[in-house]
């Protein structure tokens, strides 16, 4: 026996280590959409409830943020800078008046730029007819008016024309947007009457909603004169408006009280109309609060909604699970695949969402003139949100499926 006879046989080359395949995301992709077809009407069901929550959302954002643009629009057309003056409480808690000479006094102001006032006439109910019971009085005032006060407070005629030096000293009158609705009177003219205090006044002009003087809206506005000479006027200002430079306006408001009335500047209260409208607005943020918790809310049961599909698809498809392991899928493949529905789940009710929600909000803001504002990131945090609720409502079930061996997911029912 040769020495080459007794050397041991070469061993044979090691086999290289199998590698399962690699899913590239074109392949996640197919294995997801193929994943959604077969049960459609779980899946629309599913994504529906997300797009309810989005469209919420994004509709609850854009209609506020487009109320709050038209605001910001109105304001920088009529100004922040009025400031007005009206009579307080006494000592006594009796009604305040103020003086005669207040408009005038506060005209000195050398910051101020324009004045205007208009004073209660007592006893000067409005009347369409004379045959109409005193007591239906429709929440009508009558106000004595200065001619400069359409300038002053941003007050616009919708029909005819305002009062000037000379209808100012006849039964001329201009009534605010509401009055004219109460009293049914579409426009101003000649042969258009209203009875003001016994006496009969000719409609010259109707008001616009004044946003910044709402009184204007309930009021029948006649010239200074003739309420003195016709209506038994005191000449006592009720309100006085003041515009004044931007700059100045806090300056402004610190003297107008003693400047109003020197004597007892402690019965004056001074305030910014504009304030109001901000208010609103603020209360507007609070309810806007309030209706992105509903849309948060639907946005749960909606990613619950998506979590119950995936535990019940992997209940379902048990025999899927296991054929796929059996032919060498691995359990990073199984919990890709699983995590994969869920997501394309979750992105489509999203995309969904945020589409009805535009379409929701450019419908109602265009429906009552306002700017449309949707701002970028609701829409895009309301994705975004949507491919966290799909992670986190298919992360259990995808452990869960690739968890399965071949032979429990293939013997089990």
């Amino acid at each position: 026996m040769t020495a080459e006879m007794l050397r041991p046989a070469p061993r044979p080359a090691p086999r290289p280590a199998l590698r399962p395949a690699r899913m590239w995301p074109r392949d996640v992709l197919k294995v997801g959409v193929v994943g959604l077809r077969t049960r459609p009407m779980r899946a629309f069901l599913s994504a529906l409830g997300i797009a309810i929550g989005i469209s919420a959302m994004v509709a609850v954002v854009g209609i506020s943020s487009s109320s709050r643009a038209d605001l910001d629009r109105t304001l920088s057309e009529l100004g922040t800078n009025l400031l007005t003056v009206s009579p307080g409480t006494t000592m006594t808690g009796e009604q305040a008046r103020l003086p005669a000479e207040a408009e005038a006094m506060v005209g000195r102001i050398a910051p101020v730029e324009s004045v205007s006032a208009i004073g209660r006439v007592a006893d000067a109910d409005v009347y369409r007819t004379g045959k109409i019971p005193k007591a239906e009085t429709n929440g009508i005032a009558t106000y004595a008016t200065r001619t400069e006060l359409p300038a002053t407070v941003g007050a616009e005629i919708r029909s005819g024309t305002w009062l000037n030096a000379a209808t100012a000293s006849y039964p001329a009158t201009v009534l605010g947007a509401v009055t004219a609705q109460r009293l049914g009177i579409g426009h101003a003219g000649p042969d258009t009457q209203v009875m003001v205090g016994g006496v009969w006044f000719t409609v010259v002009g109707i008001l616009a909603p004044a946003p910044l003087a709402p009184e204007l809206d309930t009021a029948a506005l006649v010239g200074w004169p003739v309420a003195e000479s016709r209506l038994g006027f005191d000449g006592r200002p009720t309100v006085v408006y003041t515009r004044s430079r931007d700059a100045e306006v806090e300056a402004v408001a610190q003297v107008l009280g003693a400047t109003a009335n020197p004597e007892a500047p402690n019965e004056v209260d001074v305030s910014r109309p504009s304030d109001a409208l901000a208010a609103k607005q603020a209360a507007d943020a609070a309810f806007t609060g309030l209706l992105l918790g509903v849309g948060g809310v639907a946005l749960l049961v909606g990613g619950v909604g998506v979590a119950n599909t995936m535990v019940i698809s992997v209940l379902e498809r048990r025999g899927e699970i296991g054929l796929r392991r059996s032919l060498g899928a691995t359990k990073g493949q199984i919990r890709t695949q699983f995590l994969a529905e869920s997501l394309l789940l979750s992105a489509l009710g999203g995309i969904a969402g945020a589409l009805l929600g535009v379409a929701v909000t450019a419908g109602y803001v265009t429906s009552v003139s306002w700017p449309v504002v949707i701002p970028a990131w609701a829409v895009l945090g309301g994705m975004g949100a949507t491919l966290v609720i799909g992670v986190l409502a298919g992360l259990y079930p995808a452990i869960r499926a690739s968890r399965l061996s071949p032979t429990e997911a293939l013997t089990q029912p």
